[in-house]
């Protein structure tokens, strides 16, 4: 496993992200009381700027991140997208869960980054 790895991010994101993570949105909150404290055997890390982006979750073990696309999302399809295959060609995992799917069914939620987890450490 070759992840851990520094990725650089445009030191203009720092203060945002901050801001952020001063401003969590109740799904952030919900999904972040779920996976801080290495609750699912990994550190994650929350509004964690890498590249030119800000990713929600972030585990630097694994190079994995968890993206919740609330309503904001709607409307940027083609921004998303792009910005996966710009986050993925540096090597990083994306995972996308909706505020819908954190707020009424958590539990799954967390087997399935239970189950990517697992996936990653046997690569």
């Amino acid at each position: 496993m070759t992840h851990n790895k520094i990725i650089p991010y445009n030191p203009i994101l720092r203060e945002r992200a901050r801001k952020l993570r001063n401003n969590s949105t109740l799904t952030e909150v919900i999904l972040w009381k779920l996976i801080k404290n290495k609750a699912l055997g990994v550190q994650f890390h929350r509004q964690v700027p890498l590249a030119n982006y800000i990713i929600d979750f972030y585990c630097h073990e694994l190079s994995l991140a968890i993206e919740i696309d609330g309503s904001s999302h709607d409307s940027k399809f083609l921004y998303d997208a792009h910005r996966q295959n710009k986050l993925e060609s540096i090597g990083i995992t994306i995972i996308r869960f909706t505020n819908s799917e954190i707020e009424k069914n958590n539990y799954t939620v967390v087997q399935s980054i239970l189950k990517k987890i697992e996936e990653m450490k046997r690569e």
